[in-house]
């Protein structure tokens, strides 16, 4: 399957939804504290998504070959669960942490987000690990610029999270998006900087490194969605959708709260 390149009017109508997802984080963030199930994030997120946004939540009754269809609006990952976390009566509890994972589909186009948010106070190692993984998502982003292999993004995120002792999950990667929701290519969070194909202006697509505190394995639920570090570790993950420019990059799903990027990290627009 070949890369779908984006026109400048495509990127203008997913600039939009990119937005509009981020906003869903701005949204729900203040949600998020002790007590609160992820059940009721979902239901906050959806109608928000729904009857404020006008857009619809891609998750829902998602269903690629092999899966039965996702039963809710975002992914709710909590400590220990990487990624796909099918939220539900669990109430959240001071020191936990928690991916929620965004995709709005706006006049056909997705965008597509996510943020780890620590619930209270958390442990030492939890924080570390959310900072490192933060800056191994700007570290790869900041990697994104014609003529560079895509092996440079991953090749970046895994040298950062390995020099931490943290390691990176391999079964998950980064995805084209566009009118479809995963297309190619596929954006592996590991590797070396000189392979894979090379990027050029008007390609998007998601970086969405998943760290794990201890080792990188991972296994499904009986949910046939949810997955889980097989050693029980924390993961954190967070996601941009990016798209390629004449000169670098532009993230795409920037809002009024998104994380700044790292001071030490330059990003090339």
């Amino acid at each position: 399957m070949s890369i779908t390149i984006k026109t400048p009017e495509d990127i203008a109508k997913m600039r939009i939804v990119c937005h509009l997802a981020a906003e869903v984080l701005d949204y729900i963030a203040p949600f998020v504290k002790p007590g609160v199930t992820t059940e009721e994030l979902d239901r906050l997120c959806h109608d928000y998504t729904v009857n404020v946004q006008g857009c619809i939540p891609a998750p829902l009754n998602y269903a690629p070959p092999g899966y039965s269809p996702y039963p809710k609006s975002i992914c709710a990952s909590i400590n220990h669960q990487v990624c796909h976390g099918v939220p539900n009566e669990r109430p959240l509890k001071k020191g936990d942490i928690v991916n929620l994972d965004i995709t709005n589909i706006k006049e056909g186009w997705h965008g597509d987000t996510s943020r780890t948010f620590i619930v209270g106070e958390a442990s030492i190692l939890a924080r570390r690990l959310v900072k490192i993984t933060h800056e191994c998502l700007w570290l790869g982003i900041a990697q994104v610029k014609p003529g560079i292999h895509l092996g440079a993004i991953g090749a970046a995120i895994q040298n950062h999270a390995e020099s931490q002792g943290f390691s990176v999950v391999r079964e998950f990667c980064g995805h084209g998006i566009g009118r479809t929701f995963h297309e190619e290519p596929q954006v592996l969070h590991y590797g070396r900087r000189n392979e894979g194909p090379l990027m050029e202006p008007g390609m998007v697509f998601t970086i969405e490194p998943m760290i794990n505190a201890g080792k990188a394995a991972i296994s499904q639920l009986a949910d046939g969605w949810t997955i889980v570090t097989k050693d029980r570790s924390l993961s954190a993950q967070f996601e941009h959708t990016v798209a390629v420019t004449a000169t670098g990059v532009e993230v795409m799903t920037l809002s009024a709260g998104t994380p700044p990027c790292p001071a030490h990290i330059k990003i090339t627009p």
